[in-house]
Order: structure tokens, then sequence, then C-alpha cells
């Protein structure tokens, strides 16, 4: 089937091979996520001078920092000497520097090389122009993003402007006052599934009355298959007898000072290309990160984010955890499903989106983009 044979109310995806082809994911993560911004922390998590957390991005791995001027660094984990990986541990802390195991070359807090065996035999070794290779890195909604490329996208296009498309604004977010909530609860899910998949199933509700009971009750709106992305400012509201959005609609948490009256009872939701997934409510912020990791596996990170007193006074979270803990599961089910499909010869030419899927074709024309490629005929 052909894109040019469907019915108006049709539109063709991405051929299977876009979510199986290890030489597709290969091109992804040189043009997409090497290039873009990428997040890999939450700030807090680095509270102090030395702390750090690795992360992969792309094909790289990335040391993520906080230097002793408070500032956050990142670096490719890559000794200058011999290319050794410094930082083997996902998380830690130093002291004051990053010594490479196999042949002690040391780094402070700034990157630069302090120090090294013969190091004074060698003159002609410049501290700074050996130091590790610094990473563009912004700090924003309390998390920490980092770019790759030497000449790295505007931040406030390209991250910010995807809020502003979403919501109509970027007073809408700020708001909810993300850089200073606390992380209430935090799960991180291995997928089987190429992240392609998992966007498009984040980006729609066309499934929501088939998988998600507990989330259309709560939403009522969602069972008509219409997804809150669908729609430039609109939030879905919660249902008439529902008090929050929990697992059982019951009563909810402390609500965020800063959310006004119009987002109040509303949930909204955000994709943040390339490996960002943002839920707003009224009390906590559902902050979801990507890390795909192969052609068909994807780690998701996601955090729960509260009023920092709700978290410090142990008041019980678990039941809004547990709402959209059950919709995450779910959603990695049917992707999980999907993703063995994909090398059916019958997918070969790809499926098709119904009209409430159509805003998806979107995202399929800005990975064809983003990789150079035509669009299949």
């Amino acid at each position: 089937m052909t894109s040019t044979s469907l019915p108006d109310s049709l539109i063709a995806t991405l051929p299977g091979s876009s979510y199986t082809d290890p030489e597709i994911f290969a091109q992804e993560q040189e043009r997409i996520f090497e290039t873009m911004w990428f997040c890999v922390a939450r700030a807090g998590e680095l509270a102090k001078p030395g702390a750090f957390r690795t992360v992969d991005v792309g094909r790289e791995s990335i040391l993520v920092t906080r230097s002793r001027d408070d500032s956050i660094r990142a670096y490719f984990n890559v000794c200058r000497h011999r290319g050794a990986k410094i930082c083997m541990e996902e998380t830690g802390e130093v002291k004051r520097a990053f010594q490479c195991p196999y042949h002690a070359w040391t780094y402070d807090l700034n990157g630069k090389l302090v120090a090294a065996p013969n190091l004074t035999k060698m003159p002609d070794v410049g501290r700074t122009e050996y130091g590790l290779v610094s990473v563009a890195v912004r700090e924003w909604l309390g998390y920490v993003w980092v770019c790759l490329a030497e000449n790295p996208p505007s931040f406030e296009e390209d991250v910010i402007g995807e809020i502003v498309g979403r919501l109509g604004d970027v007073e809408s977010i700020e708001r909810y006052d993300i850089d200073n909530l606390s992380v209430g609860k935090r799960i991180v899910y291995d997928v089987k599934a190429n992240w392609k998949l998992i966007i498009e199933n984040f980006m729609e509700c066309y499934h929501c009355a088939t998988i998600h009971p507990e989330l259309t009750e709560v939403l009522p709106e969602f069972a008509d298959g219409y997804a809150a992305q669908y729609y430039v400012g609109h939030g879905a509201e919660f249902g008439d007898e529902v008090q929050g959005f929990t697992v059982d609609g019951s009563e909810g948490l402390d609500r965020i000072p800063g959310v006004s009256e119009d987002q109040d009872r509303r949930y909204y939701a955000i994709t943040v290309r390339p490996q960002v997934f943002i839920n707003l409510v009224p009390d906590h912020v559902i902050f979801h990160r990507m890390y795909p990791v192969a052609v068909d596996r994807t780690i998701v990170e996601c955090d729960w984010l509260y009023l920092p007193h709700v978290v410090e006074t142990g008041k019980d979270v678990s039941r809004s955890v547990e709402l959209f803990d059950r919709v995450n599961r779910q959603d990695f089910e049917a992707c999980e499903r999907t993703q063995p499909g994909m090398s059916s010869r019958m997918y070969a030419k790809g499926g098709v989106l119904v009209p409430s899927e159509h805003h998806i074709g979107a995202f399929h024309d800005w990975v064809h983009e983003r990789l150079g490629t035509r669009q299949p005929q």
C-alpha cells in the first residue's frame, strides 16, 4: 500500500525498518541524540562539588558533575591520554578530581589536567589543551540538559520552544515551579521497544479506552481517543467526581501554589523532542527521560515531583504514583507488543494513522528531516 492510495482519513506511518534497522538507529544517534539538547539528570542529585553522574548520550558516555563554583559541568567521559573511560560508576562523588584508573591522569572539576605520572618532565603538555573535552550544559526546570554538538542549537528555540508550542506560553509551565519541587518517587523502566514507538504512544490517546481504564476514569475525555497534546494549550479535565490525579480518583496532595485556576483540575502532557515527556497536574509533575540504548531497547527514567514539604514529611504519594506507573506499564507493554511486528513482512511499508493520530505524522516528518531521508512514496 502506498500513501497515494490511502483514503483521506488515513496517512502512512514510517516503514517497519525504521524501528528495527541498526543502521537507522546509528544515524539517529549521530543526527538526533548527539546534536540536540538531551536531558540527563535532576540537578539536585548533583548537590555538592564532586558529585557526578555518567550518562550515555547517543554513542558517547558523558560525565556530568558540579564544580567548585557551584556550576554544572559536563565532559566526554574519555581520558585524553589513551582513551580509557574515567568513571565506570553511574553515580558517585569525588573530593577534588577525577583520576583515570589506567595511567592516573588526573583532572580537576573544571576539566583541567592537574596531575599525571612524570607530567613535570613533559612541559609541552598543556594542562588545558589536554584537559577533558567539555560539553554544552544548561539547567532548566531543575534538570541538566547537555548538547554534544560543536555548535549547539538554540536552547530557547529547541527546548523552551517545544513547551511554548504545546502550552501557548512559557509562563504556563513556570507556574508549576518544577525547579524547586522534590523527587518523591523514581521508577526506571527497561522497555524492549524502539524509542519512536514510545514517543508515538505518548503522543496519542486512540489507545486510551482500550488499555488505560484507570486513566480514563480520571480523565473521561481520553476515552474519546483525542490526546491532550492534540490541542495547543488544552488540558484534559478531571471527571466530575474525581478529587485528585490518583489511581482511585481520591484526593491528591497539596496543590502547587503557582498553578492558576484555569490549570486546576486539568492534566497537560508535553513532548520535548527527542527524549523528554512532561505531565502536569495540580499537585505534582511527572517527568520522563528516555535513554535509547539499542534499536529495540529504551531505558525510561521517570520522576514524580512534589512540593518539598510533601516529600520531607513523608506524606503518602503512593496513590498518585500508582496511577501513572500503571499507565506507563500499560503503555510499555503495548510498545513491546508492537516491536516484533515491525519486523514482519506485512509491516515492511508501515501501517496507517487514523485522524486522531494524524499529528504523529508531523513527528515522522521531523525524523525524516533530521536524518535527511526522503518521505516514503
